[in-house]
């Protein structure tokens, strides 16, 4: 009995990078895994480098395209500081050289250009327009390639690739939406219930395997008991910790569903790195390239 593949992606910004190595590592020791994927699913960062698989790019190329462009889509002008207050009135960057990134690996291609290979990319769609007995809203969106009338298969990839990693209060919105992550960083989850689903995936829970990988867990922490912070205190933590507080959660309701057939690779790194830290690509890279990834491979082996 065939089984159905999922690989997910997690967010992270510059943190990626950490995640390219991994799979350009990982595509070394198991030749062929990520061809053999059904279902790529990615979150903001990680639904960059999804939509990049799925539109046959190397994980070479995913390296290089973080190591070329990371400083550069990371960067403020002194300009964009004075005009935003120090960033207390606008994002901490522009988006505009990640649009022009994005643009020119993609072009105008679409969803459905990417077929045979299904992508789920979640994002968060700040004005959702009214639909029967719900309002108009904000809600998450989950762009999709498979069939239906749900599909978003004409939508093009660099627009989805830039709303699910237009992150708040790093960057501006994009066409209405922001990063992901606000709804799901780690993604595995969302891909599972979309492989589930009767009108997309169709599959049962017993033929799903799946994989997960971060972009490097952050040991970042607040110590106190009791905080007794007010908004301006929590403000400078709170767009990356509940980003981050999201990949727990999918990981857990993923291990406790599919037990054996559930792997998720997150390796720890030494000390925090931010979501925008452009400035340390070259640690991102010695890290990943040193991370123990013998039990991932043995999984991989055997059920990708």
């Amino acid at each position: 009995m065939p089984t159905y593949k999922i690989l997910s992606l997690d967010g992270g910004g510059i943190r990626g990078l950490f995640t390219a190595v991994l799979l350009h590592r990982l595509s070394a020791q198991v030749p062929g895994f990520l061809d053999r994927a059904d279902l790529l699913a990615g979150t903001s960062t990680g639904g960059i480098l999804a939509l990049g698989l799925a539109d046959k790019m190397s994980t070479v190329q995913l390296v290089k395209l973080y190591k070329d462009h990371g400083k550069a889509i990371f960067s403020s002008s002194w300009l964009h500081k004075v005009r935003d207050l120090g960033d207390v009135i606008g994002a901490k960057y522009s988006n505009d050289k990640l649009i022009s990134i994005i643009r020119a690996q993609f072009g105008d291609r679409t969803l459905n250009d990417l077929l045979p290979r299904r992508v789920l990319i979640p994002t968060f769609d700040l004005d959702k327009p009214a639909k029967g007995h719900i309002p108009r809203m904000w809600n998450p969106k989950y762009f999709h390639n498979f069939p239906g009338s749900e599909s978003d298969g004409d939508q093009k990839i660099a627009d989805v690739a830039l709303r699910t990693s237009a992150a708040p209060t790093f960057f501006p919105a994009y066409q209405g939406y922001v990063d992901g992550g606000v709804a799901a960083n780690n993604p595995a989850m969302s891909a599972l219930a979309q492989a589930l689903d009767k009108n997309t995936g169709n599959q049962s829970l017993a033929d799903i395997r799946l994989f997960s990988v971060g972009t490097g867990l952050s040991p970042v922490r607040i110590p106190g008991e009791s905080n007794n912070w007010g908004i301006f205190q929590w403000a400078r933590h709170l767009p990356e910790m509940l980003i981050e507080g999201m990949m727990g959660v999918a990981d857990y309701e993923c291990a406790r569903l599919l037990h054996h057939n559930y792997f998720r690779l997150a390796p720890v790194l030494p000390h925090p790195i931010p979501l925008d830290a452009a400035g340390k690509i070259d640690e991102l890279i010695a890290q990943a390239e040193k991370a123990d990834l013998a039990p991932a491979v043995t999984w991989l082996k055997t059920n990708f």
